[in-house]
Protein backbone atom coordinates (compact mmCIF):
# COMPACT_ATOMS: atom_id res chain seq x y z
CA UNK A 1 0.00 0.00 0.00
CA UNK A 2 1.58 3.70 -1.17
CA UNK A 3 2.12 5.55 1.58
CA UNK A 4 0.40 9.29 0.57
CA UNK A 5 2.75 10.87 3.61
CA UNK A 6 5.79 10.61 1.14
CA UNK A 7 8.36 7.53 0.84
CA UNK A 8 9.40 6.86 4.52
CA UNK A 9 9.79 4.33 6.36
CA UNK A 10 7.60 3.95 9.12
CA UNK A 11 6.87 2.46 12.90
CA UNK A 12 5.17 3.24 15.78
CA UNK A 13 5.74 5.59 18.36
CA UNK A 14 4.67 4.01 22.05
CA UNK A 15 4.61 -0.09 22.44
CA UNK A 16 1.20 -1.50 23.08
CA UNK A 17 0.07 -4.79 24.60
CA UNK A 18 -3.06 -6.87 24.22
CA UNK A 19 -4.42 -9.66 25.49
CA UNK A 20 -6.60 -12.59 24.52
CA UNK A 21 -7.21 -16.16 23.41
CA UNK A 22 -5.86 -18.19 19.95
CA UNK A 23 -8.34 -19.07 17.84
CA UNK A 24 -7.39 -22.47 17.30
CA UNK A 25 -5.04 -23.63 20.61
CA UNK A 26 -7.40 -21.75 22.71
CA UNK A 27 -4.62 -20.61 25.05
CA UNK A 28 -4.20 -17.37 26.69
CA UNK A 29 -2.07 -14.67 25.01
CA UNK A 30 -0.45 -11.92 24.95
CA UNK A 31 0.65 -9.74 22.45
CA UNK A 32 3.12 -6.30 22.48
CA UNK A 33 3.75 -4.13 19.21
CA UNK A 34 6.89 -2.34 19.92
CA UNK A 35 8.78 -0.10 17.75
CA UNK A 36 12.06 -1.30 15.41
CA UNK A 37 14.29 0.48 13.90
CA UNK A 38 14.50 0.98 10.36
CA UNK A 39 15.33 -1.47 7.86
CA UNK A 40 13.87 -4.31 10.28
CA UNK A 41 10.94 -5.24 8.39
CA UNK A 42 7.83 -6.93 10.51
CA UNK A 43 9.42 -9.48 13.14
CA UNK A 44 7.40 -11.75 15.61
CA UNK A 45 9.15 -12.85 18.79
CA UNK A 46 8.10 -15.35 21.24
CA UNK A 47 8.60 -13.94 24.64
CA UNK A 48 7.94 -17.18 26.20
CA UNK A 49 11.24 -18.35 24.49
CA UNK A 50 13.95 -15.81 25.03
CA UNK A 51 12.14 -13.79 22.37
CA UNK A 52 13.00 -15.94 19.49
CA UNK A 53 12.52 -14.28 16.52
CA UNK A 54 10.46 -15.27 13.52
CA UNK A 55 10.75 -12.78 10.58
CA UNK A 56 7.64 -12.36 8.99
CA UNK A 57 8.74 -13.18 5.20
CA UNK A 58 7.56 -15.92 3.14
CA UNK A 59 10.46 -18.26 3.63
CA UNK A 60 9.05 -19.04 6.99
CA UNK A 61 5.17 -19.73 6.35
CA UNK A 62 4.64 -23.35 7.64
CA UNK A 63 0.91 -23.86 7.36
CA UNK A 64 -1.77 -22.04 5.52
CA UNK A 65 -4.38 -24.54 6.11
CA UNK A 66 -7.09 -22.57 8.01
CA UNK A 67 -4.40 -19.37 9.20
CA UNK A 68 -1.04 -18.56 8.34
CA UNK A 69 1.46 -19.51 10.68
CA UNK A 70 5.46 -19.04 10.79
CA UNK A 71 7.66 -21.50 11.77
CA UNK A 72 11.77 -21.38 12.09
CA UNK A 73 14.22 -23.72 13.62
CA UNK A 74 11.12 -25.43 15.16
CA UNK A 75 9.59 -22.82 16.82
CA UNK A 76 6.25 -21.88 15.62
CA UNK A 77 3.68 -18.84 15.71
CA UNK A 78 0.38 -19.38 14.56
CA UNK A 79 -2.75 -17.31 13.27
CA UNK A 80 -0.41 -13.88 12.03
CA UNK A 81 -2.66 -12.88 9.00
CA UNK A 82 -5.11 -10.45 10.83
CA UNK A 83 -2.19 -8.22 12.98
CA UNK A 84 -0.55 -8.24 9.83
CA UNK A 85 -3.34 -7.47 7.55
CA UNK A 86 -3.79 -4.13 9.79
CA UNK A 87 0.11 -3.49 9.75
CA UNK A 88 0.64 -3.60 6.17
CA UNK A 89 -2.81 -1.55 5.64
CA UNK A 90 -1.23 1.44 8.25
CA UNK A 91 1.67 1.19 6.16
CA UNK A 92 3.91 0.44 9.01
CA UNK A 93 7.26 -1.04 7.56
CA UNK A 94 9.18 -2.05 10.61
CA UNK A 95 7.84 -3.40 14.01
CA UNK A 96 8.70 -6.34 16.76
CA UNK A 97 5.69 -8.42 17.29
CA UNK A 98 6.02 -10.00 20.98
CA UNK A 99 3.62 -13.03 21.43
CA UNK A 100 3.78 -15.01 24.44
CA UNK A 101 2.81 -18.51 23.62
CA UNK A 102 2.45 -19.93 20.06
CA UNK A 103 -0.72 -18.07 18.55
CA UNK A 104 -1.53 -14.21 18.44
CA UNK A 105 -4.44 -13.62 19.90
CA UNK A 106 -7.57 -13.51 17.76
CA UNK A 107 -9.63 -10.10 19.31
CA UNK A 108 -12.80 -10.62 17.75
CA UNK A 109 -11.94 -12.44 14.44
CA UNK A 110 -11.24 -9.35 12.70
CA UNK A 111 -8.21 -6.74 12.34
CA UNK A 112 -10.10 -3.53 13.94
CA UNK A 113 -8.33 -4.19 17.42
CA UNK A 114 -5.20 -4.40 16.01
CA UNK A 115 -5.49 -1.21 13.82
CA UNK A 116 -6.98 0.31 17.16
CA UNK A 117 -3.67 -0.63 19.10
CA UNK A 118 -1.24 0.50 16.07
CA UNK A 119 -2.92 3.88 16.03
CA UNK A 120 -2.96 4.06 19.87
CA UNK A 121 0.78 3.41 19.96
CA UNK A 122 0.96 6.53 17.34
CA UNK A 123 2.95 6.73 13.83
CA UNK A 124 6.18 7.21 13.70
CA UNK A 125 8.11 8.54 9.97
CA UNK A 126 11.90 7.41 9.66
CA UNK A 127 14.87 8.51 8.07
CA UNK A 128 15.02 5.62 5.19
CA UNK A 129 13.09 5.28 1.90
CA UNK A 130 10.66 3.05 1.88
CA UNK A 131 10.25 0.54 -0.78
CA UNK A 132 7.78 -1.00 -3.12
CA UNK A 133 7.98 -4.34 -5.35
CA UNK A 134 6.63 -3.01 -8.30
CA UNK A 135 5.07 -5.56 -10.38
CA UNK A 136 6.20 -5.57 -14.70
CA UNK A 137 4.92 -9.04 -15.85
CA UNK A 138 1.59 -10.22 -15.38
CA UNK A 139 1.60 -13.87 -12.56
CA UNK A 140 -0.95 -16.38 -12.38
CA UNK A 141 -1.25 -19.45 -10.04
CA UNK A 142 -3.96 -21.68 -10.19
CA UNK A 143 -5.39 -24.81 -8.72
CA UNK A 144 -8.43 -26.46 -10.13
CA UNK A 145 -11.37 -24.02 -10.36
CA UNK A 146 -9.05 -21.56 -7.76
CA UNK A 147 -7.04 -18.70 -9.65
CA UNK A 148 -5.34 -15.87 -8.87
CA UNK A 149 -3.63 -13.53 -11.22
CA UNK A 150 -1.78 -10.19 -10.41
CA UNK A 151 -0.96 -7.31 -13.60
CA UNK A 152 0.98 -4.29 -13.10
CA UNK A 153 -1.20 -1.57 -11.89
CA UNK A 154 -0.73 1.73 -10.09
CA UNK A 155 -1.33 1.27 -6.33
CA UNK A 156 -2.75 -1.54 -4.55
CA UNK A 157 -5.40 -2.78 -6.20
CA UNK A 158 -7.73 -6.39 -5.39
CA UNK A 159 -10.63 -7.89 -6.65
CA UNK A 160 -12.31 -10.82 -4.77
CA UNK A 161 -14.88 -13.69 -5.54
CA UNK A 162 -15.95 -16.20 -3.79
CA UNK A 163 -18.64 -18.73 -3.68
CA UNK A 164 -20.30 -21.45 -1.19
CA UNK A 165 -23.65 -23.18 -1.35
CA UNK A 166 -25.04 -21.63 1.55
CA UNK A 167 -28.22 -18.70 1.47
CA UNK A 168 -26.13 -15.95 3.27
CA UNK A 169 -23.36 -16.02 0.81
CA UNK A 170 -23.52 -18.43 -2.59
CA UNK A 171 -21.48 -15.61 -5.06
CA UNK A 172 -20.22 -12.88 -3.28
CA UNK A 173 -17.58 -9.98 -4.70
CA UNK A 174 -15.51 -6.87 -3.56
CA UNK A 175 -13.17 -4.74 -5.07
CA UNK A 176 -11.12 -2.37 -3.21
CA UNK A 177 -8.10 0.12 -3.48
CA UNK A 178 -5.68 0.14 -0.85
CA UNK A 179 -5.83 3.08 1.22
CA UNK A 180 -5.84 3.49 5.33
CA UNK A 181 -8.65 5.20 5.47
CA UNK A 182 -11.18 2.83 3.58
CA UNK A 183 -9.21 0.02 4.96
CA UNK A 184 -10.53 1.00 8.52
CA UNK A 185 -13.98 1.50 7.15
CA UNK A 186 -14.31 -1.40 4.99
CA UNK A 187 -12.71 -4.12 5.65
CA UNK A 188 -10.84 -4.23 9.00
CA UNK A 189 -14.23 -4.84 10.97
CA UNK A 190 -14.42 -8.24 9.01
CA UNK A 191 -14.91 -10.99 10.79
CA UNK A 192 -13.26 -14.37 10.13
CA UNK A 193 -15.79 -17.48 9.56
CA UNK A 194 -16.95 -20.99 9.58
CA UNK A 195 -19.94 -23.19 9.35
CA UNK A 196 -21.29 -25.03 12.61
CA UNK A 197 -21.22 -28.26 10.92
CA UNK A 198 -17.18 -28.45 10.73
CA UNK A 199 -16.99 -27.22 14.41
CA UNK A 200 -16.32 -30.77 15.67
CA UNK A 201 -13.88 -32.17 12.94
CA UNK A 202 -12.03 -28.72 12.98
CA UNK A 203 -11.77 -29.21 17.08
CA UNK A 204 -10.49 -32.87 17.16
CA UNK A 205 -7.86 -31.83 14.64
CA UNK A 206 -6.57 -29.30 17.14
CA UNK A 207 -8.45 -26.25 15.45
CA UNK A 208 -10.84 -23.81 16.77
CA UNK A 209 -10.77 -24.85 20.27
CA UNK A 210 -10.87 -20.90 20.81
CA UNK A 211 -13.38 -20.37 18.54
CA UNK A 212 -16.51 -18.83 19.78
CA UNK A 213 -19.45 -16.46 18.49
CA UNK A 214 -17.23 -13.73 20.15
CA UNK A 215 -14.58 -14.16 17.48
CA UNK A 216 -16.15 -16.01 14.28
CA UNK A 217 -19.09 -15.37 12.37
CA UNK A 218 -20.42 -19.10 12.64
CA UNK A 219 -23.20 -19.98 9.85
CA UNK A 220 -25.69 -22.23 10.41
CA UNK A 221 -27.49 -24.41 7.54
CA UNK A 222 -30.02 -21.35 7.27
CA UNK A 223 -28.35 -18.81 8.49
CA UNK A 224 -25.88 -17.73 11.02
CA UNK A 225 -25.59 -17.92 14.94
CA UNK A 226 -24.30 -14.65 15.66
CA UNK A 227 -27.06 -11.71 16.27
CA UNK A 228 -26.42 -10.21 13.11
CA UNK A 229 -23.42 -9.61 10.29
CA UNK A 230 -21.54 -6.24 10.34
CA UNK A 231 -21.94 -6.25 6.45
CA UNK A 232 -23.94 -8.45 3.96
CA UNK A 233 -20.55 -9.00 2.00
CA UNK A 234 -18.59 -9.28 5.54
CA UNK A 235 -17.07 -13.08 4.32
CA UNK A 236 -15.78 -11.89 1.05
CA UNK A 237 -14.50 -8.78 2.54
CA UNK A 238 -12.55 -10.91 5.01
CA UNK A 239 -10.92 -12.84 2.17
CA UNK A 240 -9.28 -9.54 0.75
CA UNK A 241 -8.36 -8.70 5.03
CA UNK A 242 -6.40 -11.99 4.70
CA UNK A 243 -5.28 -11.24 1.24
CA UNK A 244 -3.45 -8.07 2.58
CA UNK A 245 -1.88 -9.97 5.44
CA UNK A 246 -0.58 -13.18 3.63
CA UNK A 247 1.24 -10.43 0.55
CA UNK A 248 3.30 -8.58 3.76
CA UNK A 249 5.08 -11.90 3.64
CA UNK A 250 6.61 -10.29 -0.06
CA UNK A 251 8.41 -8.22 2.54
CA UNK A 252 7.82 -5.09 0.33
CA UNK A 253 4.17 -3.74 -0.30
CA UNK A 254 3.16 -4.88 -3.66
CA UNK A 255 2.21 -2.09 -6.08
CA UNK A 256 -0.38 -4.70 -8.21
CA UNK A 257 -3.99 -4.99 -9.38
CA UNK A 258 -4.78 -8.69 -8.37
CA UNK A 259 -7.79 -10.34 -8.48
CA UNK A 260 -8.66 -13.62 -6.88
CA UNK A 261 -11.26 -16.40 -7.29
CA UNK A 262 -12.00 -18.69 -4.55
CA UNK A 263 -8.85 -18.34 -3.46
CA UNK A 264 -7.24 -19.03 0.38
CA UNK A 265 -3.87 -18.59 2.38
CA UNK A 266 -2.41 -21.77 0.17
CA UNK A 267 -2.65 -19.71 -3.20
CA UNK A 268 -2.14 -16.54 -1.63
CA UNK A 269 1.10 -17.94 -0.71
CA UNK A 270 1.76 -19.58 -4.30
CA UNK A 271 1.11 -16.32 -5.38
CA UNK A 272 3.89 -14.85 -3.12
CA UNK A 273 6.27 -17.19 -4.41
CA UNK A 274 5.31 -17.16 -7.69
CA UNK A 275 6.48 -13.66 -7.78
CA UNK A 276 9.60 -13.84 -5.64
CA UNK A 277 11.02 -16.36 -7.62
CA UNK A 278 10.80 -14.88 -10.82
CA UNK A 279 12.61 -11.51 -10.39
CA UNK A 280 12.39 -10.12 -14.24
CA UNK A 281 8.92 -9.34 -13.32
CA UNK A 282 9.44 -7.03 -10.43
CA UNK A 283 11.27 -3.89 -9.60
CA UNK A 284 12.12 -2.48 -6.51
CA UNK A 285 11.60 1.14 -5.98
CA UNK A 286 11.10 3.86 -3.50
CA UNK A 287 7.45 6.39 -4.09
Amino acid sequence: MENKNGSKQRTIANAVEMEGIGLHTGFPSRMRLVPAPPGTGIVFRRSDLKYFAIPALRPYVAKVSYATSLMKQGVLIATVEHVLSAIAALEIDNLYVEVSTMEVPIGDGSARVFVESLESAGILEQDEPRQFLRLLQPVRVASGDKWMEAVPGEGAQFHYSIEFPHPLIRYQEFSFRAEPESYKREIAPARTFGFAEEVQAMRQAGLARGGSLENAVVLSKEGVLNPSLRYPDEFVRHKVLDLIGDLSMLGRPLIASIRAHRAGHALHYSLCSQILKNPECYAVATA
